[in-house]
């Protein structure tokens, strides 16, 4: 019997009614599925069945790979890596539409890495159906001048729209969470703002939330010293806190920081 290993964040799906409704979410039939680990399989046999043109899994687990081998055998190609080791873009030559039941330790660090190395031209999936403890769904989903609102807030809707399909009891999996869990729908959205180097939001959104209860004047001084004609342009008060700022002002925000340092 293969036991969960919680150094790797498993928790193994096993609610059949959470698999059928995750198999139904998207168009699966023709088209290249990557499965991010996918444990036991048991979510795999429920997706193979809408008969997938290609099925690759990524499987970090060892232990793992010769029980997805026996039972699938050459109906997957099995990747066996650490997803955040891992460039997505030689995995397939045409967009993949993505499934996770994520580790719960490292699923904001994945979807992190998958946003700052989006390439507008070329991009390797088409959607992502991906499942996150719920209070990190939360925070996914939150809107400005809310609690949960922060650089995950920001940096998720920056590229994508974002849809909440379910929230999932701890008895859906083996073994059981201690939370509920939530199952989110990711597309790419069409028209954003573009920025030279992503990785300048994250940085600007780190400056502001390090001190997210106090007002914004010292992290503004110190991406824009002496920069007041910025600020008038931004339309923005130092006297607000980093979460009174919306998903726009803070992209606004990254653009005006790349003009001025180049």
């Amino acid at each position: 019997m293969i036991k969960a290993k919680k150094s790797l964040g498993q928790n193994f799906l096993i609610d059949k009614n959470i698999i059928n409704k995750i198999s139904e979410i998207a168009k699966i039939e023709n088209k290249s599925i990557l499965e991010v680990g996918p444990g036991t399989g048991n979510l795999t046999i429920s997706l193979l069945k809408k008969k997938p043109k290609k099925f690759f899994v990524i499987e970090k687990d060892n232990n793992l790979i010769p029980l997805l081998d026996k039972e699938f055998g050459n109906k997957i190609d099995i990747i066996n890596d650490d997803i955040l080791n891992l460039n997505e873009n030689l995995i397939c030559d045409e967009p993949l539409l993505v499934f996770g039941n994520l580790p719960y330790n490292i699923s904001t660090e994945i979807l992190c890495k998958w946003i700052l190395n989006f390439n507008d031209e070329n991009l390797w999936f088409s959607n992502l159906v991906l499942m996150f403890q719920k209070e990190v769904a939360d925070r996914i989903l939150s809107k400005y001048n809310c609690s949960n609102y922060g650089r995950l807030s920001i940096l998720a809707n920056w590229k994508l729209n974002i849809k909440k399909i379910i929230d999932i009891k701890p008895n859906s999996f083996s073994p059981r969470p201690k939370i509920d869990s939530s199952l989110l729908l990711f597309s790419p959205k069409k028209k954003f703002l573009k920025l030279k180097n992503p990785h300048n939001l994250e940085k600007i959104t780190r400056i502001f939330f390090n001190h997210r209860r106090k007002m914004i004047k010292k992290p503004f001084n110190q991406l824009f010293p002496k920069k007041n004609d910025i600020l008038n342009k931004l339309n923005i008060s130092l006297d607000l806190r980093p979460q009174n700022l919306n998903f726009e002002t803070y992209y606004k925000i990254a653009e005006e920081y790349e003009k001025s340092r180049s």
